[in-house]
């Protein structure tokens, strides 16, 4: 029986997934009829359609993960969606993230202005980033696909006759997450990179302008703080998404507390349903397709 605090936080956690899916799939449906229409699949609307396609299933993921733990743990004790469910949730995560990646890469070199040859060479490539990264992240598979096998297999082996919570040594639960998320860590890394080199090109767009004697804002750099409030709202999001997983595993070591796994669920399932009203208020054209569904709404 769930006490009224459970009960409230499970609304909360409901009601931001339907936000979530509901926010996401305005996202890939208005950039696959905008695709639909020009008749031609740009390198930004094919990264948004594959950000809200994946955020839908994480979504999705992180729902059903916390009411089987918290409804049915026989159902993970026994083995049945363990592996699924875990290779699922890796999978899906890392897709997310490499997406996000790909944006904040895409935003960096579209606004930030550098003439290091590195930064000017993918400036003239930028069509063929997110496939770079895709390709760095099927080489981080390879190497780390073994471990993840491993590691599903000692877990179900350990504790095949347990319910949930699972009796796993904490340091040991926290470190084979940590191996089953490199991916996600690197890409994490890229994301924060790529922020702190829009507000380097800011500043030093900005003491351009001082030097010039120009004070009114221009486009560029009105278009340097959009892409940086995007970017940093999305890293917060992203950090407290990371808060939430840790204190989903910290209730192996605390296992009487649902209302702590509850809370963070919560927290972890905030970034794929936030991040998408971020991306709706920060790209113009999403924001007016947004307008228009939301106009007859209020006459």
């Amino acid at each position: 029986m769930l006490s009224i605090a459970e009960g409230l936080l499970i609304f909360i956690v409901l009601g931001e997934s339907i936000l979530g899916v509901l926010g996401n799939g305005f996202i890939g449906l208005v950039n696959c009829i905008d695709c639909v229409k020009n008749k031609n699949f740009s390198v930004i609307g094919l990264i948004l359609i594959g950000l809200a396609t994946s955020r839908i299933f994480l979504i999705w993921i992180i729902i059903i993960d916390g009411f089987i733990k918290l409804f049915s743990p026989h159902l993970y004790s026994s083995g049945i969606l363990t592996e699924p469910i875990t290779y699922a949730w890796i999978f899906i995560s890392h897709l997310s993230i490499l997406f996000a990646s790909s944006l904040s890469i895409f935003y960096l070199l579209k606004i930030a202005n550098f003439s290091h040859h590195i930064f000017l060479w993918l400036k003239y490539r930028i069509n063929r980033v997110l496939p770079l990264l895709m390709g760095l992240m099927s080489v981080s598979w390879l190497f780390t696909f073994p471990q993840i096998v491993k590691i599903i297999d000692d877990f179900e082996i350990g504790n095949r006759n347990k319910t949930w919570p699972l009796t796993v040594s904490k340091i040991e639960y926290v470190t084979n997450h940590i191996l089953l998320n490199l991916g996600v860590i690197f890409l994490f890394t890229l994301c924060l990179i790529s922020c702190l080199l829009l507000i380097i090109s800011l500043w030093r767009h900005n003491r351009q302008m001082q030097s010039s004697a120009l004070a009114v804002k221009d486009s560029s750099t009105k278009a340097h703080v959009k892409a940086m409030k995007v970017l940093i709202s999305s890293l917060i999001l992203l950090i407290l998404h990371f808060v939430g997983i840790t204190l989903e595993l910290s209730c192996f070591s605390v296992p009487e507390s649902k209302l702590l796994f509850i809370f963070g669920m919560a927290t972890t399932i905030t970034y794929p349903c936030g991040h998408s009203f971020l991306l709706i208020l920060g790209n113009s054209k999403l924001k007016r397709a947004f307008l228009k569904v939301l106009w007859p709404l209020n006459n």
